[in-house]
């Protein structure tokens, strides 16, 4: 099954009141799962980590991957406009943040669930449903 991951994180001050917004899809575009959620004070990176590491965790969740051994046969796509977030879980860049390091350590575990997976930076307008539910979940907390 192919899937696709949307996924933003942002926060209002770095750090600052921070939410995240995820949204899943079959790759047909049949919407499986999206949520916005306040996530009290953080750095934006830490939300865009955040954000990615709800996704794929619901996944796992949902669709019963128990472990490496057995995964699913799902291929996930993660789509980010974080091209750092992107270019740190490629492994192009090195992660040096303990926190983040926390956060990328726990995905990496969670992408061995998986038969393939795949992160993809793409702009901000392409985004869009991600970015918005990031922002509704700030303007609810304040």
């Amino acid at each position: 099954m192919e899937i696709e991951i949307f996924t933003d994180g942002g926060s209002r001050g770095n750090p600052g009141p921070a939410a995240i917004g995820v949204v899943i899809k079959e790759k047909s575009g049949k919407k499986i799962y999206n949520i916005g959620r306040y996530i009290g004070i953080s750095t934006n990176n830490d939300a865009e980590y955040k954000a990615l590491l709800e996704g794929l965790s619901y996944l796992v969740e949902h669709f019963k991957v128990k472990s490496a051994e057995k995964k699913m046969g799902l291929n996930v796509s993660c789509f980010l406009d974080s091209e750092l977030v992107v270019k740190q879980m490629n492994g192009e860049y090195k992660v040096k943040n303990p926190n983040i390091k926390t956060l990328w350590k726990k995905i990496k575990e969670l992408e061995r669930r998986f038969s393939s997976i795949e992160y993809v930076h793409i702009p901000r307008e392409k985004n869009s449903e991600a970015d918005y539910l990031v922002n509704q979940a700030l303007d609810l907390a304040s």
